[in-house]
């Protein structure tokens, strides 16, 4: 499919939104990630559907989707975005990326998935151990017992197993030799859920 260079930045944007997000980008937010107007955006959707390479339902709203055969082997859309590393110790800032792990055939979810490397030894005996990719569905909500990833104040992520008991949230580590954390509900944010892990080489 002969696509220009512009064209492809569209396609591609449209990707990774989906995957990020859990849900196709609206124009306006395409126009303020590529730094050009609606209206252009709009030329090249236009022009994408055309081509048969992305396909929209005018009718409703954020509904653009990729058809994954015309995307170029490197950006397949069953890549998932990489986007730092995540506290299992002590809560850090949170870090964004730009890597990829190419996931095609194992983890899928419509609420869209990502990856992150855990630091630290606080999920150890979960056998998440430092270093290790644990995989996140996107979720604001989570079941006692769950292992997610809390967002604390704003501003400290970190990876724990969560418990809401009334207005307080319990964030319990896997390591018998650390303490479980126990917050106001408010102060709490859940941003997704584990569903996978996979190990890193063990020297």
């Amino acid at each position: 499919m002969n696509l220009t260079p512009r064209q492809l930045d569209v396609l591609v944007a449209v990707r990774n939104y989906r995957h990020l997000h859990g849900m196709a980008p609206t124009m306006q937010e395409l126009a303020d990630q590529l730094g050009t107007s609606k209206v252009t955006i709009f030329e090249h959707i236009e022009a994408l559907e055309r081509k048969g390479v992305i396909r929209r339902n005018p009718h409703m709203s954020r509904s653009l989707e990729v058809i994954a055969k015309y995307l170029p082997d490197e950006d397949r859309p069953t890549k998932l975005p990489l986007l730092g590393a995540i506290a299992a110790g002590a809560p850090i800032l949170a870090v964004e990326n730009r890597e990829e792990l190419d996931l095609e055939q194992i983890f899928k979810s419509r609420h869209g998935v990502y990856v992150l490397r855990i630091k630290g030894d606080s999920m150890v005996e979960d056998h998440l151990c430092d270093g290790d990719f644990v995989v996140i569905e996107r979720r604001e909500t989570a079941r006692n017992g769950e292992t997610v990833v809390a967002l604390i104040d704003d501003a400290e992520a970190t990876l724990k197993k969560f418990y809401k008991e009334g207005g307080k949230v319990k964030l319990q580590p896997a390591n018998s030799e650390m303490k479980p954390r126990v917050l106001d509900a408010q102060r709490v944010r859940v941003q997704g859920v584990v569903i996978g892990v996979m190990r890193a080489c063990r020297k």
